[in-house]
């Protein structure tokens, strides 16, 4: 019976250390869009951007936006777009695809995603909050542009809840909050009617095709041209 009881206690100290040394190979989990912060950390060491351009972050709205260097020839500009992202997401990486670079004006156009997945205006108000807080803490003279979110087709239902971001974002620079540039988006993508112009979309009814960008442009170039005269 002793040796019984000796096997079985060794058989479990055994199963117990297998199960500690398992546990101690697992992989740590990856934070949110890693591989693509990695993927521009990467690229700026390859072919480092230079210091003082202006950062256009954001989602895919951002990402997708292939024309930007030739859209604003007359400036430096650095795209760190990254599709799905979220206003939070932002704040998380803003240390090491904003503040890095040292940039002049900060082009920010994210928050679509963050109302999709159910957080509510305030939430993503308070999130930019963070995000200028993030920024003025290392960049004090920096110029903050928010471009405002314009509703899409395929998202058509959320309106309401995106024209309060805008209005909280808007009402948070003109609180005194020096250096923060609201640019509306939403009302020149709207017919007369208040319904959307839904030839400035791609086919998936989400996203900008050329003609939006360039709407986009129009709007923006004597933004940036105030800000960083060419």
């Amino acid at each position: 019976m002793k040796k019984y009881l000796l096997w079985l206690g060794l058989a479990l100290l055994s199963a117990a250390a297998a199960t500690l040394t398992s546990c101690t190979k697992l992989k740590p989990v990856a934070l949110p869009f890693e591989k693509e912060i990695l993927a521009f950390a990467a690229a700026d060491k390859t072919n480092p951007p230079p210091q003082g351009a202006i950062v256009f972050v954001g989602s895919s709205s951002v990402r997708l936006w292939k024309t930007l260097a030739r859209d604003f020839p007359d400036h430096n500009v650095i795209n760190r777009g990254f599709g799905g992202s979220q206003m939070s997401d932002v704040v998380r990486y803003a240390d090491r695809i904003i503040l890095p670079h040292k940039p002049k004006v900060i082009v920010v156009r994210v928050g679509g995603n963050d109302i999709a997945a159910g957080k509510s205006p305030e939430r993503v108000a308070a999130d930019f909050q963070a995000l200028v807080e993030r920024i003025y803490a290392a960049l004090p003279d920096a110029n903050i542009v928010f471009l405002s979110l314009n509703s899409a087709p395929s998202r058509w239902k959320n309106v309401e809840k995106e024209k309060k971001v805008n209005r909280l974002v808007q009402d948070y620079g003109a609180a005194g909050h020096h250096g923060i540039i609201f640019v509306d988006l939403m009302t020149p993508m709207l017919k007369p009617d208040g319904t959307l112009r839904e030839e400035l979309f791609r086919p998936d009814r989400l996203h900008c095709n050329a003609a939006g960008y360039q709407l986009w442009t129009t709007i923006l170039r004597p933004v940036l041209n105030t800000l960083d005269p060419p």
